[in-house]
């Protein structure tokens, strides 16, 4: 079992930026897929962001293209997303998740944290 716990959210105002970190726990991430999320209030979580287990990979949603990277450590079996020029629609609850077997099936996820950007 892999436990997930994301950190880093607040409130910022639009242009400002923030670091989530996703930090795993139980087993080494290291050969896993990684991906993050986010879900709006009323609306449907969303795909953000993805990096392959070798980090060669990065793929990012059109919205969110630019403005977001995301990275990772496997030394400390951590996940961060570096969100910038951020905007008010960027207002969701932040989700990161693991693919342990990379075919884009997330079997693990965190609790989430909220991230609010106000005009």
């Amino acid at each position: 079992q892999v436990q997930l716990v994301e950190s880093g959210g607040g409130l910022v105002q639009a242009g400002g930026s923030l670091r989530l970190a996703c930090a795993a726990s139980g087993r080494s991430i290291r050969n896993y897929g990684m991906g993050w999320f986010r879900q709006a209030p009323g609306k449907e979580r969303e795909f953000v962001a993805s990096i392959s287990w070798s980090g060669g990979r990065l793929s990012y949603s059109d919205s969110v293209k630019g403005r977001f990277t995301i990275s990772r450590d496997n030394a400390k079996n951590t996940v961060y997303l570096q969100m910038n020029s951020l905007r008010p629609e960027d207002t969701a609850v932040y989700y990161c998740a693991a693919d342990p077997r990379n075919v884009v099936k997330y079997d693990y996820w965190g609790q989430g944290t909220q991230v609010t950007v106000s005009p």
